[in-house]
C-alpha cells in the first residue's frame, strides 16, 4: 500500500473501533496536522461531529455532552498550543469523573525538538490529569498494525468509562501528505466490517454480605445518624437512598447536585436547608451525630463541611463506587468501595426497620422552620440574587436542565432552591470549581437534553463568551440568566472584604460591560429584566425549544451582602427560640 492507503486504513480502523465501542459524539477544532482524523470522523455515520474553532471552549463543550450522556466524547485538535487549550476542561473531567477521549495530532518523531513549526512536547502533556496516555504509532496499514490501532480505540473507550470515569489522551503522530483516500472509503468500511471487534465488559464493585450484616447491627443500635448526599448521578440511586433512609430512620442531607431535591419522589426524609441552620452554634450542638453515611462528592455547603469536621467523634462512612478518595476533612473511618445503588439495596435488606426518633424529628423540624423563614425572601421587592433562586423553583419548566455557575450562584442555589414537585436536573462544574468554560459546558449538555437554563454571574459569563458561538452555529436552545453585579460578588463574603484598600482593584474587578451588543453579535435575544413581573412574564410567554436568549438581572454587590446578612439574622433568631424550647436530643 502507498502512504495514502496506509494512512486511511489505519485511521479508519481506529475511528471505526471508537464508534463500535459506543462513542456517539465528537468535537473537532480545525487544524492542518489533524486533517485525516477530522475527515474520517466526518465520514463515520455512527458519530455526530461538531466543529468549534476555539479549543478551550470546544473542550468544555465536549465535557458537557459527556457529562449528560455518560458516554465518552471525542476531542480532536492539531499539534502545538491547540492541545494546551484543552487543559482546563481535562482537569475538570478528571476530578468530576467525566469520560473524554482526547486525540491530539502531532508531528512525527523526526520533526520533534528540531525547531519544526507548530511542534511542542505533547508526550504526557496532561500528566496525571488523564487516566491513560498512549503515544500511538505512525499510521501503517499492515494487518498487525490494524489490529493494534483497533485495540487502542477499544481500550480508550473502556478506560474512559471504567470506575471512576475520566479522560484518556491519545497522541497521534502523522507524516505528510495528510489527505486520506476518501474516493475509495467504501472499500475501507467493508474491510473493517470483516475484522473482529474487541469488546470490554466492566462490572461494578461490590462488598461481601457479612460487611452489610455487621454494619446493620451497628446502625440498629445507633439512633443519631445522618445520610449525606453530594453530587452523584447513578440510575436508580434516588429510589434506593430513600429505601435506606426508611430502613435506618436517618434524614438525608441532600446537596442540590444530588438531584434529590427535584425528582418528585417522597420528600419526607429530605433535609435541604442545612446550609442555613448549620451556621447556628446552638442548633449544631443539638444535632451531633454518632454515625454519618456519605455518598458522592463533597457537598457544596461550607457550613455542612465544617459540621462534618467538628463531629470527628462520629463514625464517618464514605461509599464510593469509583474507587477514589474524596474526603478533604480526613475524618473518614470507613472508605467503602462499592456501587452506591448496590450498597443501599443490600444494607436496607439487612436492617430491621428503625422507627424515626426524636433525633430524626429534630432535623426535620429545624429544616421546616428554616424553610419557612427563607420563604420571606419572596417579600423583597427589588431585584435580588437570593429571591431569583427562590422564584426559579416556581417557574422553571418540568423536565428542564438547570446549569448553575460557580462562585455565588451555586451557593445561593444551595441556600434558596428547595424541594420541588417537578423534575429538574441540576448540573454544575464542581470538580475544580472554576468559572471557565461554563457556557460551553451548558451547551454541551443542551445537545443531549433540552431545554437548558444557565444561571451565571457576569464574570463567569464574560469568561466564556466564545461559547456563544456554539449556540449560534448549532441552534442549541439555551436560556442564560446573567446576574450582573458588576464584578466578583463572592469576594464581598470573604475575609478580604474587611480590607477595603485595593479590594475593588484586585477582587471586585468591575467590568462595566454592556452585554446587549454582544448577544446581538451571536444572533441571540436579549432582555434586561426590570422587575419580578417582567421575569415571570418571560417564563410564561417564551418558547424554550429553540434559540439563544440572555436575560440580564442587574444587582448590587453591597445590597446583596446586607440582604444575606439580614436573612441569616432572622433565621438565627427563630432557631435560637427553637433551641430554647427543645430540651435536647435523646
Amino acid at each position: 500500500m502507498n502512504h495514502q492507503q496506509n494512512l486511511t486504513a489505519y485511521l479508519h480502523a481506529f475511528i471505526s473501533s471508537l464508534a463500535n465501542s459506543g462513542v456517539e459524539q465528537a468535537v473537532i477544532s480545525p487544524g492542518s496536522r489533524s486533517t485525516p482524523i477530522s475527515l474520517l470522523l466526518a465520514e463515520e455515520e455512527k458519530i455526530n461531529v461538531h466543529v468549534h474553532v476555539d479549543e478551550r471552549s470546544a473542550a468544555f463543550f465536549a465535557l458537557g455532552m459527556a457529562k449528560m450522556s455518560k458516554k465518552p466524547t471525542i476531542l480532536v485538535c492539531t499539534s502545538g498550543t491547540a492541545a494546551a487549550n484543552y487543559f482546563p476542561a481535562i482537569v475538570e473531567a478528571k476530578i468530576s469523573r467525566i469520560p473524554l477521549i482526547i486525540i491530539t495530532a502531532d508531528r512525527p518523531h523526526e520533526l520533534r525538538d528540531v525547531g519544526a513549526p507548530q511542534a511542542i512536547d505533547q508526550i504526557n502533556l496532561y500528566g496525571n490529569h488523564v487516566k491513560w496516555f498512549m503515544e500511538m504509532s505512525t499510521p501503517e496499514g499492515s494487518p498487525g498494525m490494524i489490529r493494534y490501532v483497533k485495540t487502542v480505540g477499544a481500550r480508550a473507550v473502556s478506560t474512559a468509562i471504567q470506575h471512576p470515569s475520566g479522560p484518556v489522551h491519545l497522541n497521534v503522530p502523522i507524516r505528510e501528505p495528510l489527505l486520506p483516500d476518501l474516493e475509495h472509503i467504501a472499500d475501507y468500511q467493508e474491510k473493517d466490517l470483516e475484522r473482529s471487534i474487541l469488546h470490554f465488559e466492566t462490572g461494578m464493585p461490590v462488598i461481601e454480605d457479612n460487611y452489610f450484616e455487621s454494619l446493620a447491627t451497628i446502625i440498629g443500635h445507633t439512633k443519631k445518624g445522618i445520610i449525606v448526599c453530594g453530587e452523584i448521578d447513578k440510575p436508580g440511586f434516588s429510589s434506593m437512598i430513600r429505601k435506606l433512609a426508611d430502613a435506618t430512620g436517618y434524614p438525608i442531607l441532600a446537596d442540590p447536585l444530588s438531584n434529590l431535591r427535584s425528582d418528585q419522589e417522597d420528600a419526607s426524609k429530605i433535609v435541604d436547608t442545612y446550609d442555613t441552620f448549620l451556621r447556628n452554634e446552638r442548633i449544631k450542638s443539638q444535632l451531633k451525630p454518632e454515625i454519618i453515611i456519605r455518598f458522592g462528592s463533597m457537598p457544596i455547603s461550607k457550613p455542612l463541611t465544617i459540621f462534618l469536621r467538628e463531629n470527628e467523634q462520629a463514625e464517618q462512612i464514605v461509599i464510593d463506587g469509583g474507587s477514589g478518595y474524596r474526603d478533604p476533612n480526613q475524618l473518614t473511618s470507613k472508605m467503602v468501595y462499592c456501587d452506591e445503588v448496590y450498597f443501599c439495596k443490600k444494607l436496607s435488606e439487612c436492617i430491621s426497620d428503625c422507627s424515626v426518633n426524636h433525633y430524626f424529628n429534630t432535623w426535620i423540624k429545624i429544616n421546616s422552620l428554616t424553610k419557612e423563614e427563607l420563604k420571606k425572601v419572596n417579600d423583597i421587592e427589588g431585584l435580588s440574587e437570593s429571591k431569583l433562586f427562590k422564584k426559579l423553583g416556581e417557574v422553571i419548566p418540568n423536565n428542564a436542565v438547570l446549569f448553575v455557575g460557580n462562585s455565588m450562584p451555586i451557593r445561593d442555589l444551595d441556600t434558596f432552591f428547595h424541594q420541588l414537585d417537578k423534575k429538574v436536573t441540576i448540573i454544575a462544574n464542581r470538580g475544580a470549581n472554576g468559572i471557565d468554560g461554563t457556557i460551553s459546558t451548558a451547551l454541551g449538555v443542551g445537545v443531549i437534553n433540552k431545554p437548558v437554563f444557565l444561571i451565571v454571574g457576569d464574570l463567569t459569563f464574560f469568561h466564556d463568551l466564545n461559547g456563544l458561538m456554539i449556540a449560534k452555529q448549532y441552534n442549541i436552545p439555551i436560556t442564560i440568566i446573567v446576574i450582573n453585579n458588576n464584578g466578583g460578588g463572592i469576594f464581598s463574603f470573604l475575609p478580604q472584604a474587611e480590607l477595603p484598600r485595593h479590594f475593588e482593584l484586585l477582587f471586585g474587578t468591575p467590568l462595566n460591560l454592556d452585554f446587549k451588543d454582544l448577544i446581538t453579535m451571536y444572533k441571540g435575544e436579549y432582555e434586561l429584566i426590570t422587575n419580578w413581573e417582567h421575569l415571570m412574564e418571560l417564563f410564561t410567554q417564551t418558547d424554550f425549544s429553540n434559540g439563544l436568549r440572555v436575560w440580564e438581572l442587574q444587582t448590587n454587590r453591597e445590597d446583596n451582602l446586607l440582604e444575606h446578612r439580614s436573612i441569616m439574622k432572622d433565621v438565627s433568631f427563630v432557631l435560637d427560640e427553637f433551641a430554647e424550647g427543645d430540651q435536647g436530643v435523646s
